[in-house]
């Protein structure tokens, strides 16, 4: 919670240039010194002893990812920008490994409550206190200095954590049930009030895999029985607002170059041409599209580490994401953990179909990111072997809780 709040929380709008050409203010000493105190934590607390629970693949390969993406630092343009972001990916991998070997999944899940309150929160902060907006976001709600896309992050995590706890059978609750309704009637109005499009289609998808893969065949058949004639009626009661939120007001050429996407993507292939193997390094997606084309970043995951770390990185990148997700898939079909395997894998879901117009979840210090190695943190812990029983004392009864 502490690296996304000094990531994304702004109290100022600063430019993409002044981030590249190494330029710090207070905010940024703030944010640095949060990862700093973060890593002083880390060491102090667990050192260098033993993990409880061996690594799994999974976590191997997001750290092949996460070393392999800060080892570029030698060969980027911007030097002293990078510097900094890889050593933020290297403290959220580091967090990843502790959450991975040594915590519970009621851990896990105080933390998704902690996220769902987070978001809501910041929606009425939004809702009371609006600030100044840049031309391109004026009918775009937001909170803070918080970017509409990277706010439909936040909702979209937030809007399939509440559903999850929400669905029968899911991970168990912490609120009463009413706390749920309310979570996800706030993040879902805000999610369509940030015209975020990427966001929105990942959600999406998001809750159709949680739901398809959270209740065993029986649940995938009563979903599908619901869901289908639930989608067509929404399509026919609502055809004019889907379209407004789908077109967002933009011209056909626009929409045709998916507001200069596909401009920034010809650039993104010649700049790879050049470095095909091992990339321009990182954060360099950002210096070498502001000059070109106006816009820092890759705007698409896949092209922004294909940018930054060529075809490794690429490789790296694909492969973590699909081992994750087939031990999650492997998951679904444990009872005992089936409900949170489909949460993982919807969130998942939600991240990769958002990644095809947002870089963030192949960057670094960011709230995709963070939550992509968290993802990955949390499937370690519901896949790994029992090592015993935790006692776990409640007020007026002990709770035995079994890990793995």
């Amino acid at each position: 919670m502490a690296l996304i709040l000094a990531s994304e929380y702004k109290l100022r709008s600063r430019g993409i240039g002044e981030a590249i050409s190494g330029g710090v203010d207070t905010q940024i000493l703030v944010e640095i010194g949060v990862y700093g105190l973060v890593a002083v934590y880390l060491y102090r607390r667990f050192g260098i002893r033993s993990p409880r629970r061996t690594a799994s693949i999974a976590l191997v390969l997001a750290w092949i990812f996460a070393l392999y993406v800060a080892m570029s630092v030698m060969w980027t343009p911007y030097p002293q920008f990078a510097v900094v972001r890889a050593a933020q990916l290297l403290v959220t991998a580091s967090v990843c490994q502790v959450v991975a070997t040594r915590a519970t999944r009621e851990d896990l899940h105080r933390l998704a409550h902690a996220f769902i309150g987070l978001v809501v929160v910041s929606v009425g902060i939004g809702v009371a206190m609006p600030l100044q907006r840049t031309p391109n976001t004026q009918d775009r709600f937001n909170w803070l200095y918080v970017h509409p896309v990277t706010a439909g992050i936040f909702l979209g995590i937030a809007l399939l954590l509440a559903v999850a706890f929400l669905l029968p059978g899911g991970p168990p609750r912490r609120w009463r049930k009413g706390f749920y309704l309310i979570a996800v009637g706030v993040t879902g109005a805000a999610l369509i009030a940030t015209g975020t499009r990427g966001a929105a289609a990942g959600c999406v998808v998001g809750l159709a895999v949680l739901l398809l893969c959270s209740r065993g065949p029986r649940g995938r058949a009563e979903m599908l029985l619901f869901a289908i004639p639930v989608g067509a009626l929404a399509v026919l009661a609502f055809p004019d607002e889907i379209i407004a939120f789908a077109t967002r007001g933009e011209s056909a050429e626009q929409l045709e170059s998916l507001n200069s996407r596909t401009d920034l993507w010809t650039l993104a292939l010649d700049a790879a041409m050049k470095q095909p193997l091992f990339g321009n390094g990182i954060s360099s997606a950002r210096g070498l599209f502001l000059e070109e084309i106006g816009l820092g970043g890759g705007h698409n995951a896949f092209v922004n580490i294909l940018v930054e770390g060529g075809i490794v990185g690429v490789v790296a990148f694909a492969g973590l994401c699909f081992a994750v997700m087939v031990v999650q898939l492997s998951l679904t079909r444990v009872k005992e953990v089936r409900a949170e395997a489909a949460l993982l894998l919807g969130l998942m879901a939600f991240l990769l179909v958002d990644a095809l117009t947002a870089e963030m979840m192949a960057a670094s210090a960011n709230v995709a990111s963070i939550w992509l190695f968290l993802i990955i943190a949390w499937t370690c812990v519901i896949a790994g072997k029992p090592v015993g029983l935790e006692k776990r004392h409640g007020d007026d009864r002990t709770q035995v809780i079994a890990r793995g």
